[in-house]
């Protein structure tokens, strides 16, 4: 499947900024795209690491995830039997929730087993086709699968319309009096396609910008501790 080679972020920048005033000022005020996939890791690698972040500060996913991988000093990262092989105790010993380090187990046995594909399987897959295979995975939803898209397999064209990071950052964009809903931001930001992913980056950057006022009472999405 197609991915987005480095070098066409100008490319990607330069249409993001074409869409309107608004656009153009963000892309002014962020600079170059500096979007760094990881596609070396594994499928079930990038599961694990965003199932860490979810609903979390980056910090207490970073944290999470440096224990898990402390228990393991002789490799980068844990191999799906080993996952399999902690029980619960020591998963939620790292930090993680009884539902999370469950959710944990799910992607080991599902990659044992060819449930969650290998990196090279998982290249010849459709986005859609990827979700639709993933969030069959006990606590695996789309946006789980949507960092995995991002990251891992560099897709060219996603945006997270439910993670809260790009909601806040649209929102923020466009002055708007509270978040858009899921369908709005859907239809607002088609016309960022064929480059959504790095639409996507340039929003998770509005909290960087000096104007930037968060709303009251909300926490930024951690969505960005996944890379």
């Amino acid at each position: 499947m197609t991915t987005l080679p480095h070098d066409s972020y100008h490319a990607a920048s330069r249409h993001l900024a074409a869409i309107d005033a608004d656009w153009a000022q963000l892309v002014a005020e962020v600079g170059h795209c500096r979007r760094q996939p990881k596609p070396a890791r594994e499928p079930y690698e990038a599961l694990v690491r965003a199932v860490a972040y979810q609903q979390l500060h980056v910090r207490a996913g970073d944290a999470m995830l440096a224990r898990l991988l402390a228990g393991q000093p002789q490799q980068a990262f844990p191999t799906p039997a080993q996952l399999l092989a902690l029980d619960t105790g020591q998963l939620r010993g790292c930090g993680f929730s009884g539902r999370k380090a469950a959710t944990i187990h799910a992607i080991a046995a599902a990659t044992l087993d060819g449930r969650v594909p290998s990196r090279l399987e998982a290249a010849r897959l459709s986005d859609d086709a990827l979700i639709e295979r993933l969030v069959t995975l006990p606590g695996i939803g789309r946006w789980t699968v949507e960092m995995l898209l991002l990251y891992t397999l560099a897709r060219p064209d996603i945006l997270p319309v439910d993670d809260f990071g790009v909601r806040e950052g649209y929102r923020f964009l466009k002055a708007l009096p509270a978040l858009p809903g899921r369908r709005e931001l859907l239809a607002a930001t088609a016309a960022c396609s064929p480059y959504r992913s790095v639409a996507t980056w340039y929003l998770w950057q509005v909290p960087s910008l000096a104007d930037y006022q968060p709303r009251p009472g909300k926490r930024r999405s951690a969505a960005t501790g996944t890379s």
